[in-house]
This record gives structure tokens, C-alpha cells and sequence, in this order.
């Protein structure tokens, strides 16, 4: 699940709202997970994935993000019931991710307690098609 604080547009450079920090959204969202949350943090922290660390209920613009590894930009969310009418809503969100620069992979709550192994896998083929290639070493002197 992603929260909006508001709807307004905002800067993509990562500034979070003041509404969503002043409410202290994320530190109540973080101290109350789902139960799909939960089962999928046991997989995602510590590094589990390709080295990567996610942050969970991580604020980033006018959004509550589930999971989010900033150093590969992907972003992990879940969605429950309460998602099924949000498309619009899901497809703004998304675009504005997208256009700071993050992947967006979602997840329905059941594909986490069914298909967890399925899951984990995308989120690994994801964060290692994110990684950006080291560039390559100069040619020694006289080389090239």
C-alpha cells in the first residue's frame, strides 16, 4: 500500500512532503505492517536480495513507499482489497516514480502468502537488471 498525503504535483529530487513527516505516517505504517508486508520483509532485509538494502515505508515525495531500494531505484508495493477500484489512482503514482527514475513492481497480498518464491525472483531479476555497469578501466599508457 502507497499513501498520498495530497495530490498536488511535487519536485521529483526526492523532497517528501511535510504533511506525510509532520504525521509521522511512515512510523505508524512501519510499526503496523500487514501480514503480507511482514512475511515479505523477512526476505527483503538484510541484504538478502543481490547485496541490496530496501527500506520499508520509506517517504518519498507525496508517497509512502512499502519497500524501496534507493541504490537500484526499485520500488516494492503490495496491495490488498482496499486496491481494487485504485487504478487511476495506482497509475499516477507509478508514472511519477517512474519519471524520478524507479522501477515499480507490485504485488497483490496473495501473490505473497502463494507465490512467494515467484516474487522474490522478479524482485531479483529486476534489482540485477538495475545495476549500472561500472564503466570501463582506462587504457594503459600507451594503449589505445
Amino acid at each position: 500500500m502507497v499513501l498520498a498525503a495530497n495530490h498536488k504535483e511535487v519536485s521529483m529530487q526526492g523532497q517528501t512532503n511535510q504533511k506525510i513527516l509532520n504525521a509521522r505516517l511512515q512510523r505508524k505504517l512501519r510499526n503496523s505492517p500487514t501480514d503480507a508486508e511482514g512475511r515479505l520483509r523477512r526476505h527483503l532485509r538484510g541484504r538478502q536480495l543481490d547485496n541490496c538494502k530496501f527500506r520499508r515505508q520509506h517517504p518519498f515525495a507525496d508517497y509512502i513507499l512499502d519497500f524501496a531500494c534507493l541504490e537500484r531505484k526499485l520500488v516494492v508495493g503490495l496491495d490488498g482489497g482496499q486496491h481494487a477500484g485504485a487504478g487511476n489512482y495506482d497509475a499516477r503514482r507509478t508514472a511519477i516514480l517512474e519519471k524520478a527514475g524507479f522501477a515499480v513492481l507490485r504485488f497483490w497480498n496473495n501473490d505473497i502468502f502463494e507465490n512467494m518464491d515467484g516474487v522474490l525472483e522478479l524482485i531479483l531479476q529486476t534489482l540485477r537488471d538495475r545495476v549500472t555497469p561500472s564503466p570501463p578501466n582506462p587504457p594503459l599508457e600507451g594503449e589505445g
